[in-house]
């Protein structure tokens, strides 16, 4: 059931520190709206705009859907686009449950399918991509071409991960914090701007990249207990996520893979062995949240890839 944005949004948080979704959404031009759908028990928040073939894009940790604000409103030129808050992200429901990225892949197809979609391309960035990935292995039918930002779907690697940094290695230990419960809401709650601020300095090139306005966006949708309780969930469904992914064949819709600094020889080996046609570029002059450090490189790789 798709809801219109002015039916009622969710409950603003404490600080109000950021304009609402639908001012957002405006500023972006391109008739780009922010609209409601119940989907899967819960509620999903996207922002839609342009006219095309659909291009669904879904966000990552610690972001929402603004973190695509950059490439929308070009993209929209050629697409439907359609920047969803994943389940537990945003002006999106958190529910108790349904953090595996296979159910969150299922809230991805239910909206698809509701705003009248039988086939979509779909982009994803960090848990965005997990889901993305899942989406394509669910709903294959579903699925035109992915393009996945940095991250692949969870595999049994992920528990060769140490908890001691190893000299000249990434470290992330926010893997392992997000998996504590009960914990990090405690933690966080009310000062997530200096964990955002921590991880834009740790993973970006130029720090001005995401400015003062994005990273209060960013703090205030994960400053209540609710919204970080949420996100840790995207992290503890990973074993889940190992399971369900061993069933999985090789993606058969087309794969771009664009990788930041770091992950390209990683992402180059792994993608053959996930998909049938995967292709791996590296994006230069970026750290992790390249659609916000390279729009136009990100821009100029998805348009070759996509096409008209």
């Amino acid at each position: 059931m798709i809801e219109d944005v002015a039916s009622g949004a969710p409950a603003a948080s404490a600080t109000q520190a950021a304009p609402p979704a639908a001012v957002l959404a405006r500023s972006l031009g391109a008739d780009f709206r922010s609209e409601y759908a119940r989907v899967g028990g819960t509620r999903l928040h996207y922002v839609a705009g342009g006219t095309g073939s659909p291009l669904v894009l879904l966000p990552g940790w610690p972001q929402t859907w603004w973190q695509f604000r950059k490439i929308m409103p070009a993209l929209a030129r050629h697409y439907r686009v359609i920047a969803v808050d994943l389940r537990g992200m945003g002006d999106s429901g958190k529910p108790p449950g349904g953090y595996d990225k296979k159910t969150m892949a299922g809230d991805i197809h239910e909206l698809v399918c509701q705003l009248g979609h039988d086939t979509v391309d779909i982009v994803g960035h960090d848990i965005g991509a997990m889901v993305a990935h899942s989406f394509a292995a669910n709903h294959p039918g579903a699925t035109g071409k992915v393009v996945l930002l940095d991250v692949a779907h969870p595999d049994e690697s992920l528990y060769q991960f140490t908890l001691l940094p190893r000299p000249g290695q990434p470290f992330l230990w926010w893997f392992a914090f997000n998996q504590v419960a009960g914990l990090p809401e405690k933690l966080l709650a009310g000062r997530s701007r200096v964990l955002i601020d921590y991880l834009c300095e740790l993973n970006l090139d130029s720090a001005d990249a995401i400015g003062d306005r994005d990273r209060a966006i960013y703090a205030e949708a994960y400053s209540s207990p609710d919204a970080i309780r949420a996100a840790n969930g995207w992290y503890q469904a990973f074993s889940q996520d190992i399971i369900d992914e061993k069933s999985y064949p090789k993606l058969a819709a087309p794969v771009l893979a664009l990788a930041a600094r770091g992950n390209h020889e990683y992402l180059a080996d792994l993608m053959p062995r996930k998909a049938i046609r995967a292709d791996v570029r590296k994006i230069d002059n970026t750290g992790h949240y390249l659609a916000e450090e390279q729009p136009g490189a990100v821009i100029t790789e998805m348009r070759k890839f996509l096409g008209p």
